[in-house]
Protein backbone atom coordinates (compact mmCIF):
# COMPACT_ATOMS: atom_id res chain seq x y z
CA UNK A 1 0.00 0.00 0.00
CA UNK A 2 2.86 2.52 0.83
CA UNK A 3 4.75 1.65 -2.64
CA UNK A 4 1.21 2.13 -4.39
CA UNK A 5 1.17 5.64 -2.53
CA UNK A 6 4.73 6.71 -3.64
CA UNK A 7 4.62 9.12 -6.01
CA UNK A 8 6.49 9.12 -9.07
CA UNK A 9 9.39 11.48 -9.80
CA UNK A 10 8.62 13.25 -13.11
CA UNK A 11 9.71 12.01 -16.34
CA UNK A 12 12.26 15.13 -17.43
CA UNK A 13 12.14 15.73 -20.98
CA UNK A 14 15.17 15.16 -23.31
CA UNK A 15 17.66 17.74 -24.12
CA UNK A 16 16.47 19.93 -27.03
CA UNK A 17 18.87 18.75 -30.02
CA UNK A 18 20.31 21.00 -32.90
CA UNK A 19 17.60 18.75 -35.34
CA UNK A 20 15.12 20.52 -32.62
CA UNK A 21 15.75 24.14 -32.71
CA UNK A 22 15.97 24.20 -36.16
CA UNK A 23 12.38 22.52 -36.56
CA UNK A 24 11.29 24.66 -33.96
CA UNK A 25 12.65 28.20 -36.26
CA UNK A 26 11.04 26.58 -39.60
CA UNK A 27 7.99 26.32 -37.87
CA UNK A 28 7.64 29.55 -36.40
CA UNK A 29 8.95 30.98 -39.90
CA UNK A 30 5.93 29.41 -41.05
CA UNK A 31 3.17 30.32 -38.73
CA UNK A 32 4.85 33.99 -39.48
CA UNK A 33 4.68 33.93 -43.32
CA UNK A 34 1.37 32.33 -43.41
CA UNK A 35 0.01 35.09 -40.90
CA UNK A 36 1.51 37.98 -43.04
CA UNK A 37 0.06 35.69 -46.66
CA UNK A 38 3.52 35.88 -47.53
CA UNK A 39 3.76 32.39 -48.61
CA UNK A 40 1.26 32.86 -51.05
CA UNK A 41 2.67 32.68 -54.52
CA UNK A 42 2.49 36.63 -56.48
CA UNK A 43 0.16 36.51 -59.39
CA UNK A 44 1.30 36.17 -62.40
CA UNK A 45 1.98 39.49 -64.65
CA UNK A 46 1.16 39.12 -68.26
CA UNK A 47 3.37 41.14 -70.22
CA UNK A 48 0.72 43.14 -71.19
CA UNK A 49 0.26 44.18 -67.64
CA UNK A 50 3.75 44.57 -67.29
CA UNK A 51 3.89 47.02 -70.36
CA UNK A 52 0.79 49.58 -68.70
CA UNK A 53 2.70 49.45 -65.60
CA UNK A 54 5.89 50.78 -67.26
CA UNK A 55 3.73 53.86 -68.87
CA UNK A 56 1.97 54.14 -66.37
CA UNK A 57 5.14 54.80 -64.48
CA UNK A 58 6.41 56.72 -66.99
CA UNK A 59 3.70 58.86 -66.95
CA UNK A 60 3.70 59.40 -63.35
CA UNK A 61 7.45 60.41 -63.36
CA UNK A 62 6.46 62.94 -66.15
CA UNK A 63 3.92 64.45 -64.23
CA UNK A 64 5.74 64.63 -60.90
CA UNK A 65 8.59 66.46 -62.27
CA UNK A 66 9.87 69.94 -62.32
CA UNK A 67 8.64 70.20 -66.00
CA UNK A 68 5.32 69.90 -65.14
CA UNK A 69 5.64 71.99 -62.20
CA UNK A 70 7.24 74.76 -64.69
CA UNK A 71 4.44 74.07 -67.69
CA UNK A 72 1.49 74.65 -64.92
CA UNK A 73 2.86 77.38 -63.88
CA UNK A 74 3.19 79.10 -66.92
CA UNK A 75 -1.09 78.23 -67.59
CA UNK A 76 -1.80 79.99 -63.57
CA UNK A 77 0.63 82.59 -64.71
CA UNK A 78 -1.40 83.46 -68.01
CA UNK A 79 -4.84 82.87 -66.57
CA UNK A 80 -3.85 85.24 -63.72
CA UNK A 81 -2.66 87.81 -66.83
CA UNK A 82 -6.03 87.04 -68.36
CA UNK A 83 -8.05 88.48 -65.41
CA UNK A 84 -6.05 91.55 -65.38
CA UNK A 85 -6.40 92.21 -69.01
CA UNK A 86 -10.39 91.88 -68.26
CA UNK A 87 -10.46 94.24 -65.33
CA UNK A 88 -8.18 97.22 -66.71
CA UNK A 89 -9.96 96.95 -70.02
CA UNK A 90 -12.49 99.82 -70.75
CA UNK A 91 -15.03 97.59 -72.87
CA UNK A 92 -15.39 95.33 -70.03
CA UNK A 93 -15.63 97.87 -67.35
CA UNK A 94 -18.67 99.16 -69.76
CA UNK A 95 -20.01 96.22 -69.89
CA UNK A 96 -20.06 95.57 -66.66
CA UNK A 97 -21.72 98.97 -65.98
CA UNK A 98 -24.66 97.83 -68.06
CA UNK A 99 -23.64 98.55 -71.51
CA UNK A 100 -22.82 95.01 -72.84
CA UNK A 101 -22.41 91.85 -72.54
CA UNK A 102 -19.54 91.29 -69.97
CA UNK A 103 -18.64 87.67 -70.91
CA UNK A 104 -18.28 88.36 -74.45
CA UNK A 105 -16.49 91.65 -73.86
CA UNK A 106 -14.18 89.84 -71.14
CA UNK A 107 -13.69 86.94 -73.72
CA UNK A 108 -13.03 89.66 -76.43
CA UNK A 109 -10.37 91.02 -74.54
CA UNK A 110 -8.76 88.20 -73.42
CA UNK A 111 -8.44 86.82 -76.91
CA UNK A 112 -7.49 90.46 -78.74
CA UNK A 113 -4.04 91.07 -75.94
CA UNK A 114 -2.95 87.45 -76.00
CA UNK A 115 -3.55 87.29 -80.57
CA UNK A 116 -1.37 91.03 -80.39
CA UNK A 117 1.10 89.26 -77.64
CA UNK A 118 1.73 85.81 -80.03
CA UNK A 119 1.63 88.51 -83.10
CA UNK A 120 4.45 91.18 -82.04
CA UNK A 121 6.36 87.98 -80.42
CA UNK A 122 6.02 85.04 -82.77
CA UNK A 123 4.40 85.33 -85.93
CA UNK A 124 2.82 87.77 -87.46
CA UNK A 125 0.31 86.44 -89.87
CA UNK A 126 -1.11 89.71 -90.77
CA UNK A 127 2.21 90.65 -92.76
CA UNK A 128 2.43 91.60 -96.40
CA UNK A 129 5.26 88.30 -97.24
CA UNK A 130 7.33 86.27 -94.99
CA UNK A 131 10.27 88.60 -93.79
CA UNK A 132 7.27 91.02 -92.23
CA UNK A 133 5.58 87.34 -90.97
CA UNK A 134 9.12 86.07 -89.38
CA UNK A 135 9.74 89.77 -87.69
CA UNK A 136 8.70 89.23 -84.59
CA UNK A 137 10.59 86.08 -84.13
CA UNK A 138 14.19 87.11 -84.67
CA UNK A 139 13.12 90.20 -82.27
CA UNK A 140 12.11 87.57 -79.44
CA UNK A 141 15.32 85.57 -79.90
CA UNK A 142 17.41 89.03 -80.39
CA UNK A 143 16.16 89.64 -76.81
CA UNK A 144 16.22 86.37 -75.59
CA UNK A 145 20.09 86.71 -76.37
CA UNK A 146 21.40 88.61 -73.55
CA UNK A 147 18.38 86.90 -71.03
CA UNK A 148 19.96 83.75 -72.14
CA UNK A 149 23.59 84.48 -71.28
CA UNK A 150 22.57 86.17 -67.86
CA UNK A 151 20.69 83.32 -67.08
CA UNK A 152 23.25 80.72 -67.67
CA UNK A 153 25.76 82.69 -65.12
CA UNK A 154 23.11 82.90 -62.58
CA UNK A 155 22.50 79.16 -63.50
CA UNK A 156 26.07 78.54 -62.70
CA UNK A 157 26.59 79.99 -59.25
CA UNK A 158 22.35 77.85 -58.53
CA UNK A 159 24.46 74.99 -59.07
CA UNK A 160 27.20 75.77 -56.69
CA UNK A 161 24.90 76.52 -53.94
CA UNK A 162 25.23 80.38 -54.21
CA UNK A 163 23.07 83.28 -55.31
CA UNK A 164 24.06 85.68 -57.79
CA UNK A 165 22.25 88.90 -57.05
CA UNK A 166 25.08 90.88 -58.72
CA UNK A 167 23.67 90.37 -62.52
CA UNK A 168 23.28 94.30 -62.81
CA UNK A 169 27.03 95.21 -61.81
CA UNK A 170 28.61 92.11 -63.80
CA UNK A 171 26.18 93.33 -66.92
CA UNK A 172 27.42 97.00 -66.39
CA UNK A 173 31.26 95.64 -66.33
CA UNK A 174 30.63 94.12 -69.80
CA UNK A 175 29.45 97.00 -71.34
CA UNK A 176 32.62 98.99 -70.15
CA UNK A 177 34.66 96.59 -71.41
CA UNK A 178 33.37 96.15 -74.49
CA UNK A 179 32.45 99.66 -75.36
CA UNK A 180 35.53 101.24 -74.18
CA UNK A 181 37.77 98.62 -76.13
CA UNK A 182 34.94 99.27 -79.08
CA UNK A 183 35.43 103.17 -79.76
CA UNK A 184 38.58 103.30 -77.83
CA UNK A 185 40.04 101.12 -80.58
CA UNK A 186 38.09 102.55 -83.55
CA UNK A 187 41.27 104.73 -84.84
CA UNK A 188 44.05 101.66 -84.93
CA UNK A 189 42.55 100.44 -87.86
CA UNK A 190 41.74 96.97 -86.60
CA UNK A 191 39.70 95.21 -88.94
CA UNK A 192 35.90 94.02 -88.79
CA UNK A 193 35.92 90.33 -87.29
CA UNK A 194 38.96 90.97 -85.03
CA UNK A 195 38.25 93.97 -83.37
CA UNK A 196 34.58 92.26 -82.45
CA UNK A 197 35.89 89.33 -81.53
CA UNK A 198 38.62 91.78 -79.09
CA UNK A 199 35.29 93.20 -77.38
CA UNK A 200 33.25 90.46 -76.90
CA UNK A 201 36.75 88.76 -74.87
CA UNK A 202 37.15 92.65 -73.11
CA UNK A 203 33.74 92.39 -72.21
CA UNK A 204 33.32 89.08 -70.71
CA UNK A 205 37.04 89.64 -68.88
CA UNK A 206 35.58 92.71 -66.81
CA UNK A 207 32.73 90.88 -66.34
CA UNK A 208 34.43 87.70 -64.91
CA UNK A 209 36.61 90.12 -62.63
CA UNK A 210 33.66 92.22 -61.41
CA UNK A 211 32.10 88.48 -60.14
CA UNK A 212 35.64 86.84 -58.83
CA UNK A 213 35.41 89.98 -56.45
CA UNK A 214 32.17 89.00 -54.96
CA UNK A 215 33.82 85.54 -54.99
CA UNK A 216 37.09 86.43 -53.51
CA UNK A 217 34.92 88.51 -50.61
CA UNK A 218 32.87 85.67 -50.20
CA UNK A 219 35.51 83.13 -49.68
CA UNK A 220 38.29 85.41 -47.59
CA UNK A 221 35.64 87.39 -45.32
CA UNK A 222 32.56 84.56 -44.97
CA UNK A 223 30.68 87.67 -46.08
CA UNK A 224 27.10 86.82 -47.45
CA UNK A 225 27.59 86.29 -51.64
CA UNK A 226 23.74 88.43 -51.73
CA UNK A 227 24.38 91.43 -49.87
CA UNK A 228 28.23 91.49 -51.51
CA UNK A 229 26.56 91.10 -54.88
CA UNK A 230 23.87 93.88 -54.40
CA UNK A 231 26.77 96.28 -52.86
CA UNK A 232 28.39 96.11 -55.97
CA UNK A 233 25.77 96.82 -57.96
CA UNK A 234 25.63 100.11 -57.08
CA UNK A 235 29.24 100.92 -57.24
CA UNK A 236 29.44 99.60 -61.13
CA UNK A 237 26.54 101.84 -61.32
CA UNK A 238 27.43 104.49 -59.94
CA UNK A 239 31.44 104.26 -61.50
CA UNK A 240 29.34 103.88 -64.68
CA UNK A 241 27.21 107.34 -63.88
CA UNK A 242 30.96 109.21 -63.50
CA UNK A 243 32.25 107.61 -66.31
CA UNK A 244 29.69 108.96 -68.69
CA UNK A 245 29.81 112.27 -66.97
CA UNK A 246 33.69 113.33 -66.74
CA UNK A 247 35.34 114.21 -70.37
CA UNK A 248 38.00 112.49 -71.32
CA UNK A 249 37.11 109.06 -70.38
CA UNK A 250 33.74 107.42 -71.88
CA UNK A 251 31.82 110.73 -72.30
CA UNK A 252 31.24 111.77 -76.41
CA UNK A 253 32.99 114.90 -76.98
CA UNK A 254 30.26 116.05 -79.16
CA UNK A 255 27.78 115.50 -76.72
CA UNK A 256 27.15 117.32 -72.90
CA UNK A 257 24.94 114.14 -71.76
CA UNK A 258 26.12 111.42 -70.41
CA UNK A 259 26.38 109.29 -73.15
CA UNK A 260 29.35 106.89 -74.91
CA UNK A 261 30.72 107.47 -78.71
CA UNK A 262 29.33 105.90 -81.47
CA UNK A 263 29.99 102.11 -81.53
CA UNK A 264 32.24 101.74 -84.87
CA UNK A 265 30.90 99.11 -87.37
CA UNK A 266 33.80 97.19 -87.18
CA UNK A 267 32.51 95.79 -83.52
CA UNK A 268 29.29 95.37 -84.30
CA UNK A 269 27.72 92.30 -84.38
CA UNK A 270 26.75 90.95 -87.68
CA UNK A 271 22.92 90.73 -88.62
CA UNK A 272 21.99 87.13 -89.05
CA UNK A 273 18.28 87.41 -90.27
CA UNK A 274 16.20 90.28 -89.88
CA UNK A 275 16.14 91.52 -86.64
CA UNK A 276 18.46 88.76 -85.21
CA UNK A 277 22.48 89.06 -85.17
CA UNK A 278 25.07 86.32 -84.48
CA UNK A 279 24.97 86.86 -80.81
CA UNK A 280 22.30 84.48 -80.44
CA UNK A 281 24.28 82.25 -82.41
CA UNK A 282 27.09 82.91 -79.79
CA UNK A 283 24.46 82.13 -76.80
CA UNK A 284 23.76 78.55 -78.45
CA UNK A 285 27.40 77.81 -77.99
CA UNK A 286 27.50 79.39 -74.72
CA UNK A 287 24.52 76.90 -73.57
CA UNK A 288 26.39 73.67 -75.21
CA UNK A 289 29.60 75.26 -72.73
CA UNK A 290 27.60 75.53 -69.73
CA UNK A 291 26.10 72.14 -70.03
CA UNK A 292 29.89 70.55 -70.78
CA UNK A 293 31.16 72.25 -68.36
CA UNK A 294 28.49 71.47 -65.88
CA UNK A 295 27.88 67.37 -66.40
CA UNK A 296 31.41 66.61 -68.13
CA UNK A 297 34.28 68.36 -66.60
CA UNK A 298 36.19 67.94 -63.15
CA UNK A 299 35.59 71.75 -62.68
CA UNK A 300 31.41 71.34 -62.96
CA UNK A 301 32.08 68.19 -60.85
CA UNK A 302 33.85 70.59 -57.98
CA UNK A 303 31.12 73.23 -58.46
CA UNK A 304 28.51 71.09 -57.65
CA UNK A 305 30.02 68.89 -55.17
CA UNK A 306 30.53 72.23 -53.10
CA UNK A 307 26.85 73.09 -53.86
CA UNK A 308 25.84 69.99 -52.22
CA UNK A 309 28.15 69.48 -49.16
CA UNK A 310 31.27 72.25 -48.74
CA UNK A 311 32.22 70.06 -46.42
CA UNK A 312 32.60 66.74 -47.90
CA UNK A 313 33.66 68.53 -50.71
CA UNK A 314 36.15 69.82 -48.80
CA UNK A 315 37.27 66.55 -47.46
CA UNK A 316 37.90 65.36 -50.69
CA UNK A 317 40.05 67.24 -51.36
CA UNK A 318 38.43 70.37 -53.08
CA UNK A 319 39.54 73.87 -52.67
CA UNK A 320 36.04 75.15 -51.22
CA UNK A 321 37.50 79.33 -51.51
CA UNK A 322 39.36 78.98 -55.07
CA UNK A 323 36.09 77.08 -56.30
CA UNK A 324 34.34 79.90 -54.90
CA UNK A 325 35.96 81.95 -56.91
CA UNK A 326 36.54 80.56 -59.91
CA UNK A 327 32.47 80.06 -59.66
CA UNK A 328 31.92 83.61 -59.66
CA UNK A 329 34.38 84.51 -62.42
CA UNK A 330 32.81 81.83 -64.68
CA UNK A 331 29.24 83.87 -63.66
CA UNK A 332 30.23 87.26 -64.44
CA UNK A 333 32.48 86.11 -68.08
CA UNK A 334 28.48 85.44 -69.03
CA UNK A 335 26.65 88.33 -67.63
CA UNK A 336 29.46 90.02 -68.75
CA UNK A 337 28.56 88.66 -72.33
CA UNK A 338 24.93 89.88 -72.41
CA UNK A 339 26.32 93.32 -71.31
CA UNK A 340 28.46 93.20 -74.58
CA UNK A 341 25.57 92.02 -76.67
CA UNK A 342 23.69 95.42 -75.20
CA UNK A 343 26.46 97.34 -76.51
CA UNK A 344 27.41 95.35 -79.74
CA UNK A 345 23.98 94.97 -80.46
CA UNK A 346 23.48 96.35 -84.51
CA UNK A 347 19.42 96.92 -83.54
CA UNK A 348 20.96 99.88 -80.77
CA UNK A 349 23.02 102.69 -82.96
CA UNK A 350 25.20 105.35 -81.46
CA UNK A 351 26.52 104.95 -77.66
CA UNK A 352 25.25 103.90 -74.67
CA UNK A 353 24.20 105.38 -71.36
CA UNK A 354 23.59 104.24 -67.55
CA UNK A 355 20.45 102.02 -68.55
CA UNK A 356 22.41 99.87 -70.44
CA UNK A 357 21.60 97.13 -68.32
CA UNK A 358 17.90 97.14 -69.06
CA UNK A 359 16.64 95.18 -65.75
CA UNK A 360 18.15 91.88 -67.92
CA UNK A 361 20.73 91.58 -64.75
CA UNK A 362 17.54 91.07 -62.37
CA UNK A 363 15.19 89.26 -65.03
CA UNK A 364 18.39 86.53 -65.13
CA UNK A 365 17.66 85.32 -61.84
CA UNK A 366 13.91 84.66 -63.02
CA UNK A 367 15.31 82.61 -66.12
CA UNK A 368 17.65 80.71 -64.17
CA UNK A 369 14.79 79.54 -61.69
CA UNK A 370 12.43 79.00 -64.46
CA UNK A 371 14.87 77.12 -66.25
CA UNK A 372 15.81 74.69 -63.41
CA UNK A 373 19.02 75.93 -63.34
CA UNK A 374 19.88 73.48 -66.56
CA UNK A 375 21.33 75.22 -69.67
CA UNK A 376 19.02 73.72 -71.58
CA UNK A 377 15.92 74.85 -69.57
CA UNK A 378 17.76 78.25 -69.22
CA UNK A 379 17.67 78.95 -73.19
CA UNK A 380 13.75 77.87 -73.55
CA UNK A 381 13.30 80.31 -70.21
CA UNK A 382 15.05 83.25 -71.94
CA UNK A 383 13.15 82.90 -75.27
CA UNK A 384 10.04 82.85 -73.34
CA UNK A 385 10.96 85.85 -71.75
CA UNK A 386 12.22 87.53 -74.25
CA UNK A 387 8.84 87.06 -76.27
CA UNK A 388 7.17 88.50 -73.35
CA UNK A 389 9.42 91.61 -74.21
CA UNK A 390 9.00 91.53 -77.74
CA UNK A 391 5.12 91.18 -77.58
CA UNK A 392 4.89 93.59 -74.62
CA UNK A 393 4.99 96.70 -76.49
CA UNK A 394 2.80 95.47 -79.55
CA UNK A 395 0.17 94.39 -76.78
CA UNK A 396 -0.19 97.80 -75.23
CA UNK A 397 -0.28 99.97 -78.71
CA UNK A 398 -2.69 97.16 -80.59
CA UNK A 399 -5.05 96.50 -77.66
CA UNK A 400 -4.28 99.16 -75.41
CA UNK A 401 -3.89 96.56 -72.87
CA UNK A 402 -0.98 97.51 -70.05
CA UNK A 403 2.55 96.96 -71.17
CA UNK A 404 3.37 96.47 -67.01
CA UNK A 405 0.92 92.83 -67.38
CA UNK A 406 3.40 91.00 -69.96
CA UNK A 407 5.79 91.82 -66.54
CA UNK A 408 3.48 90.54 -64.05
CA UNK A 409 2.88 87.74 -66.02
CA UNK A 410 6.41 86.96 -65.42
CA UNK A 411 6.52 87.89 -62.04
CA UNK A 412 3.89 85.05 -61.45
CA UNK A 413 5.49 82.60 -62.69
CA UNK A 414 8.44 82.70 -60.70
CA UNK A 415 6.00 82.57 -57.69
CA UNK A 416 4.33 79.92 -59.19
CA UNK A 417 7.53 77.79 -59.98
CA UNK A 418 8.66 78.48 -55.85
CA UNK A 419 5.28 76.71 -54.60
CA UNK A 420 4.92 73.24 -56.47
CA UNK A 421 2.83 72.15 -53.77
CA UNK A 422 0.46 74.86 -54.82
CA UNK A 423 1.04 74.16 -58.51
CA UNK A 424 -0.12 70.18 -58.11
CA UNK A 425 -2.48 70.94 -55.55
CA UNK A 426 -4.07 73.15 -58.39
CA UNK A 427 -3.78 70.48 -61.36
CA UNK A 428 -3.89 67.42 -59.36
CA UNK A 429 -0.27 66.15 -59.97
CA UNK A 430 0.90 63.17 -58.31
CA UNK A 431 3.86 63.55 -55.78
CA UNK A 432 7.51 62.38 -56.78
CA UNK A 433 8.22 59.07 -56.24
CA UNK A 434 9.98 58.03 -53.13
CA UNK A 435 11.28 55.22 -54.70
CA UNK A 436 12.51 57.11 -57.75
CA UNK A 437 13.40 59.58 -55.91
CA UNK A 438 15.50 57.29 -53.56
CA UNK A 439 16.85 55.67 -56.67
CA UNK A 440 17.80 58.64 -58.47
CA UNK A 441 19.55 59.41 -54.81
CA UNK A 442 21.19 56.57 -54.37
CA UNK A 443 22.81 56.67 -58.35
CA UNK A 444 23.71 60.56 -57.38
CA UNK A 445 25.61 59.48 -54.15
CA UNK A 446 27.42 56.80 -55.99
CA UNK A 447 28.54 58.92 -59.19
CA UNK A 448 29.87 61.67 -56.57
CA UNK A 449 31.88 59.23 -54.60
CA UNK A 450 33.17 57.78 -57.70
CA UNK A 451 34.16 61.31 -58.97
CA UNK A 452 35.52 61.90 -55.63
CA UNK A 453 37.69 59.06 -55.57
CA UNK A 454 38.96 60.03 -58.50
CA UNK A 455 39.27 63.84 -57.61
CA UNK A 456 41.71 62.91 -54.62
CA UNK A 457 43.69 60.13 -56.30
CA UNK A 458 44.71 62.67 -59.10
CA UNK A 459 45.60 65.08 -56.36
CA UNK A 460 47.76 62.79 -54.56
CA UNK A 461 49.52 61.98 -57.50
CA UNK A 462 50.27 65.50 -57.83
CA UNK A 463 51.48 66.09 -54.69
CA UNK A 464 53.61 62.82 -55.02
CA UNK A 465 55.16 64.59 -58.33
CA UNK A 466 55.87 67.40 -56.97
Amino acid sequence: MSDALTPTPPVEPPPPTEQDGVADELAEASAFDEALNLGAAEPEVTPEAEEDNRWREAAREILSGRLAVAFGAVILAFLVGSLLIVFTNSNVQAAMGGDGNFFSAAGSAIIDAYDALIRGSIWNWQGRNFNAQILPLTRTLRHATPLIAAGLGVAVTFKAGLFNIGGRGQMIFGAIGSGWLAFGLRDAGIPFPLHLLICIIGGMLAGALWGALAGFLKAKTGAHEVIVTIMLNFVAYHLLQYLLATPGLMQDPARFDPITPPIPGSARLPALYSDLNWGFVISLLLVAACWWLLNRSTAGFAFRAVGENPRAAKVAGINVARTTVIVFAVSGALIGFAGAHQVLDPASPGGFGDTIDGGIGFDAITVALLGGSSPVGVLFAGILFGAFRAGGVPMQAQVGVPAEIATIIQILIVMFIAAPPLVRAIFRLPQPSQAAKAKKDARKTQKTITKAARLTAKNNEEVVSE
